[in-house]
């Protein structure tokens, strides 16, 4: 047997942009059986092009079954600390790829939910009105100080004029990190149960509108090819988006930042308070440029 590695770390959304670089391996060598070690098995374990699936850390027998003395091509390697990722010079998909000396072929991110989970996931939160989806925070970095983090979270000023605008039509829930980012006294559905990640990503199929930030659910929106209106503060659609989507762009900072804790990335991806240069959300985005994507 002849086999390909692919070792994938990270986030949730990292792992779902990781199986347009797995669908990439596949393409360059489709004699191999494909094995994937990662940190979000969930995503690949449906995915029909892969052999099998391992968790970071949970890999029995893995040298012998895979190494020793097979003929097994390895693609392990971190396409953040790269001169094309610092200086955005490609996508993080297309840069993955590079790093391994393969044709990239714009392979995109693909997701394959069963349908048991979806349908479960649609009787459950299943509502009246058309819904919309709202991705106000990401999900929490270990050891990040704060629930909010101004570089990619949504402010609050502006997801309660976005409510306000579109509650009369439709149902919006709010997915966001826990109760502390709940937006209270507005009409909105809060999104934080204990669920699996295929049933977080099943939200999506149910929703008629989305509005994004660049986490998890903006990328899983790319592999179930559902558009979205995706906002970006600071960090750039040009390496982490995608054009299906209508990404908007906050506006540039009105005074320069000092930047002074930032060493190969200009923000912190945490969100350290003190570097934002911004002083409330309409600062970052035209409310009405956002109202009429999602129209």
């Amino acid at each position: 047997m002849k086999y390909s590695v692919f070792h994938v770390e990270g986030g949730l959304g990292k792992n779902i942009a990781a199986t347009a670089v797995a669908r990439c391996i596949k393409n360059n060598y489709p004699d191999r059986d494909l094995i994937v070690v990662c940190s979000y098995p969930e995503v690949f374990l449906h995915n029909p092009i892969v052999e099998k699936v391992y968790t970071l850390g949970n890999t029995p027998y893995f040298y012998k079954d895979y190494i020793k003395d097979k003929d097994t091509y390895l693609f392990k390697h971190e396409p953040y600390f790269t001169n094309d990722h610092i200086q955005k010079k490609k996508s993080l998909i297309e840069n993955w790829c590079s790093l391994y000396n393969i044709a990239y072929n714009n392979e995109k991110p693909e997701l394959f939910i069963p349908k048991r989970i979806s349908d479960f996931v649609k009787l459950k939160y299943y509502r009246q009105k058309p819904i919309m989806l709202i991705q106000s925070n990401g999900g929490i970095l270990k050891g990040q100080t704060y629930n909010y983090a101004w570089t990619r979270d949504m402010p609050t000023d502006l997801v309660e004029k976005i409510v306000l605008r579109f509650s009369q039509n439709y149902h919006i829930m709010q997915v966001c990190r826990n109760e502390f980012n709940v937006l209270k006294g507005f009409p909105i559905e809060p999104i934080f149960d204990k669920m699996s990640n295929l049933e977080l990503l099943s939200l999506l199929l149910l929703s008629k509108k989305r509005l994004l930030i660049d986490s998890c659910l903006q990328h899983a929106a790319m592999a179930l090819n559902l558009p979205s209106t995706v906002l970006w503060i600071g960090t750039s659609p040009k390496l982490f988006g995608y054009d299906l989507h209508d990404n908007i762009i906050a506006n540039p900072p009105k005074n320069e930042p000092k930047l002074i804790n930032s060493y190969l990335f200009d923000y912190n991806f945490e969100g350290i308070l003190h570097e934002s240069p911004y002083m409330e959300g309409e600062d970052l985005f035209s409310v009405e440029n956002i109202i009429n994507s999602l129209i």
